[in-house]
């Protein structure tokens, strides 16, 4: 078999905005932080500050980057579907985020409680958020339920379903930091505990049941203020 007609050659803005894109995604360049300018990237790729500037702007549009006049450029987020959320301003809604959670996590934990035989992980990460509860560490506290509940996606067994969770993962990581809390309510804590007893059990039905209702207890819960980034 033969190929015909001429190789094209990637454009060089392409190229330079899949090197940015790259150093998004690997963290690199982590989401809050501001890139280095212009002029020091057109240097350290060798190109124009023209070339760099169509990159960013191309990257601007997808809501990966965010351009501030009169400071610099910023990470927004880190893929191009929750780029869009923040872009488009469909997560300033907390309600929207959470409902869309339970939508989510009660799919997944529905199939769970059907197909899981390890569930070691969500075990470790209840005792987790205790012991970050009892220390009265808040960014722990909100980094290991985060690993909760994307541990119900996992015990899923659907790879499609935890694709689409941790491409929204930052979205849905907001939302646990704007709910939570410590002390913790007691009846949040009892909601993880009922989740985790009902895939545990084998109920799918019941599982699913848990995770809306989870939800529906963050929703109704009273917060302290016990990290200024934490009161809404």
């Amino acid at each position: 078999m033969s190929l015909n007609g001429p190789v094209r050659q990637v454009p060089l803005v392409l190229q330079v905005s899949e090197q940015f894109r790259a150093l998004i995604e690997t963290g690199a360049w982590p989401r809050g932080a501001r890139i280095p300018g212009e002029h020091q990237l057109a240097n350290e790729l060798g190109v124009s500050r023209g070339t760099v500037r169509e990159a960013l702007r191309s990257l601007s549009l997808t809501g990966l980057l965010e351009p501030r006049v009169g400071d610099g450029t910023y990470v927004r987020a880190t893929n191009e579907i929750s780029g869009v959320l923040v872009r488009d301003d469909l997560s300033a809604s907390l309600t929207h985020v959470l409902d869309a959670r339970a939508g989510i996590e009660a799919a997944a934990a529905r199939l769970a409680a059907q197909h899981s035989d390890d569930l070691a992980p969500l075990s470790a990460a209840l005792e987790a958020r205790k012991a970050a509860v009892d220390a009265g560490d808040f960014e722990t506290f909100v980094a290991v339920d985060a690993d909760f509940h994307r541990s119900i996606v996992v015990a899923s067994g659907n790879p499609l379903l935890l694709r689409l969770y941790d491409a929204i993962a930052e979205v849905l990581t907001e939302s646990i930091h704007q709910t939570a809390s410590i002390p913790e309510d007691h009846r949040i804590l009892d909601a993880h505990v009922v989740v985790l007893e009902a895939i545990r059990a084998g109920d799918p039905e019941a599982a699913s049941q848990a995770s809306y209702a989870l939800i529906e207890t963050v929703k109704q819960s009273p917060r302290e203020p016990t990290d200024p980034a934490s009161s809404t």
